[in-house]
């Protein structure tokens, strides 16, 4: 496989998230598999109940099943397998890529103003608080100067 390296590092390739996307097709095939094979363990078990032996039937027919399942499930063991190693090394890739965007100097430039910004808003806010807090304790006086300037007398 093709890598791109950031310091030292492999990111994710197109090969990677194919072969990802192929691990998936193949379990859905082997899911139909599946499907198909419990499909017809239940007809055949349906169908021994028409006949004497319904005991041997069934055995023979769940004998069958376990044959038929048994290669299913060695490669759903080892589809499996692939897809979580792949999809730790995709998620691994992308927390380092991650790491590297945060360490960045422009993304550190960039949370710096951000901190500042939020700083001076709640400067503002507490600012606001404490001048809306000084009208409130000042409305009786308003209130009591407004009355007494508006007597005509």
């Amino acid at each position: 496989m093709i890598a791109c390296s950031l310091s030292g590092v492999a990111l994710a390739t197109p090969a990677e998230e194919e072969e990802l996307k192929q691990l998936t097709k193949i379990e859905q095939e082997l899911e139909l598999q599946r499907e198909w094979a419990e499909y017809r363990l239940k007809r055949d078990s349906a169908l021994c109940y028409q006949e004497f032996w319904v005991n041997y039937c069934l055995g023979d027919v769940r004998a069958e099943y376990r044959k038929e399942l048994d290669p299913i499930r060695a490669q759903e063991v080892a589809v499996r397998d692939a897809q979580r190693k792949l999809r730790e090394s995709l998620k691994n890739q992308d927390d380092i890529k991650r790491a590297a965007d945060r360490a960045a100097p422009e993304k550190a430039a960039e949370r710096a103003a951000n901190q500042r910004e939020y700083e001076e808003k709640q400067k503002d806010a507490a600012a606001r608080a404490a001048d809306l807090e000084q009208r409130r304790k000042d409305a009786p006086k308003r209130a009591q100067e407004n009355k007494a300037g508006t007597q005509l007398d």
